[in-house]
């Protein structure tokens, strides 16, 4: 397939849908700290907002599994990823049109109402995964094979354009341009000068533009409806490993809820959380020691690379949104003395949007830099390429942040942890295992900065956490689906199942921090990133022993 100047316009319309997956994800970072402020509830359940929204990923991903698997002929192929991708845009505006009627009528502290809203936000979820599963393909099929990923790594900095502009229009519409202290923002609420009218004509504006979306996919006639050609496997003992334990995770989260209708147990939910947790990564060990004894029906989880990578995408996007999920209630609390955890002054809602921006910014920044083999540069313009675009999208995160009205000064020191991305990803030589090493271990010592130290070291720390995620997804996913060759699209459709896990650290690190302290709980997040460097390790050995 020649690339073209239809495909080219074709690869324009798609990338509006990346861009609408990470205005929503991000937003999320404004959102959850207002839902705990607006609905008065804890830390935990402010994180079942990620709960509901990456939750529906796994869902959606899973019941295409189990159609396809069920008819032996793959779903989302009979439809068409364009036809996919459209289907997934009017699930997603019916979601966002039925955020209205899940917040008429709320009030400040009414918790029950919280739970429609999360209703509404699974929809949203659920039409996302219909179009993630869709457009990651469609963009490969838009031209030359051998440049997909770099077509799927443009896609993704226009992803994160998203997810930077995101959360700055989220607080404008909630809080208006001037900042806002913690006690005017609970009085306003309490005064009902902002209220969740404000969330129902933003969802009715943003299923506005899915339906537009929709419209125009449907009508291009420059889009074609690409297919994959490749034979479905059939993977019976793994769709039952997998509905094992998705039963699991469903009844350990419906005691969870069950729990919020008395007075909760803070060691109940955390247990329930962590037997949830046990369960993804013992259903997926356990699979793939019996696929190892016997490969027949197992399809893809026969492979460990593959099984790892499960572990590592579960790791990676739990990690990427337990960081920001979480940072505002880090910021906000307030030890007694004006101060929070990380000894910066306390932070209101408002306050926090461009602090979520920059640490979404800092994907974008590593994204944008991995797009520029797309222009395939050669030489010493390569190297200067790889050089400047990051700080060109360094210079974005603050030009969106200062036409918004926010203080960008505080932001200006970050540009060091920029250079040390910088160098992270030419020590990695464009070795995916390798690179993923090395990015791991500056999560690993990030987030140990932002543990053991104060002030804006700690914070831009944190906020560095984003940047050593920019690179994780294609490095992750590289090395999980080398070596599968016939079960390689089968491998790819278990690997977006592990989106799942957005929706399991979140909440597991907001318990903690109920039980013990916010800060305390980002041990969490170096947890992660130190499994994160262990998978590039041990899969890296895997792959070598093979060859």
């Amino acid at each position: 397939m020649k690339e073209n100047k239809n495909y080219n316009q074709a690869l324009s319309t798609l990338v509006t849908v990346f861009f609408f997956w990470g205005f929503i994800a991000a937003s999320n970072g404004v959102f959850i700290p207002f839902c705990k402020t607006y609905f008065q509830i804890d830390q935990f359940q402010s994180q079942l907002v990620d709960f509901a929204f990456y939750g529906a990923y796994y869902f959606g991903a899973l019941i295409l599994f189990i159609l396809s698997n069920s008819k032996g002929k793959d779903i989302m192929n009979m439809w068409g990823y364009k036809n996919g991708i459209i289907y997934g845009l009017l699930l997603s505006c019916l979601g966002a049109v039925a955020m209205y009627p899940a917040v008429l009528g709320a009030n400040p502290g009414d918790s029950d109402v919280f739970y429609y809203v999360l209703g509404a936000l699974f929809i949203v979820g659920l039409g996302f995964s219909l179009q993630q599963t869709a457009a990651n393909p469609f963009a490969v099929s838009l031209g030359a094979p051998e440049k997909g990923a770099h077509r799927l790594n443009l896609a993704g900095g226009v992803n994160s354009l998203g997810t930077t502009i995101g959360p700055i229009v989220v607080a404008l519409i909630l809080f208006g341009t001037t900042p806002k202290s913690g006690s005017e923002l609970n009085e306003m609420i309490t005064n009902g000068e902002i209220s969740l009218s404000t969330i129902q004509m933003l969802y009715i504006a943003v299923g506005g533009l899915f339906l537009a979306a929709a419209a125009l996919f449907y009508f291009s006639k420059k889009l074609p409806q690409a297919k994959d050609n490749s034979q479905f496997l059939k993977a019976p003992k793994a769709q039952k490993a997998l509905l094992f334990m998705t039963i699991v995770l469903v009844g350990c989260f419906y005691l969870i809820f069950d729990q919020y209708r008395g007075e909760p147990n803070n060691d109940t939910i955390l247990n329930l959380t962590l037997l949830s947790l046990i369960t993804v990564i013992g259903t997926l060990l356990i699979s793939n020691k019996l696929a190892k004894q016997d490969k027949d029906s197992w399809g893809a989880m026969q492979y460990p690379q593959l099984v790892l990578g499960m572990l590592a995408i579960f790791t990676y996007v739990g990690v990427e949104v337990t960081i920001q999920s979480n940072l505002g209630e880090l910021l906000k609390v307030n030890l007694g003395n004006g101060l929070n955890p990380i000894g910066l002054p306390s932070m209101s809602d408002s306050e926090i949007a461009p602090l979520i921006s920059m640490y979404w910014g800092g994907l974008m920044i590593g994204r944008w830099a991995g797009a520029i083999a797309v222009f395939n540069p050669v030489g010493k313009l390569k190297t200067w390429l790889y050089i400047l675009v990051p700080y060109v999208a360094f210079g974005v995160v603050l030009f969106v942040n200062f036409i918004s009205g926010f203080d960008v000064s505080t932001l200006f020191w970050f540009v060091i942890c920029v250079g040390i991305q910088i160098v992270g990803f030419f020590a990695g030589k464009e070795k995916p295992a390798l690179t993923l090493k090395i990015f791991g271990f500056l999560g690993i010592a990030a987030m140990l900065v932002g543990l053991f130290t104060t002030g804006n070291i700690a914070l831009f720390a944190f906020l560095s956490g984003g940047l050593f995620c920019s690179i994780m997804w294609p490095s992750i996913f590289a090395l999980s689906i080398q070596g599968l060759g016939k079960y390689t699209s089968q491998g790819s459709s278990f690997l977006v199942m592990m989106i799942l896990g957005g929706a399991i650290i979140p909440p597991l690190q907001g318990k903690l921090a109920d039980i013990m302290d916010i800060h305390s709980s980002y041990w969490i997040a170096v947890i992660c990133f130190v499994y994160l460097a262990f998978f590039a390790h041990r899969v890296g050995n895997i792959l070598n022993n093979k060859q």
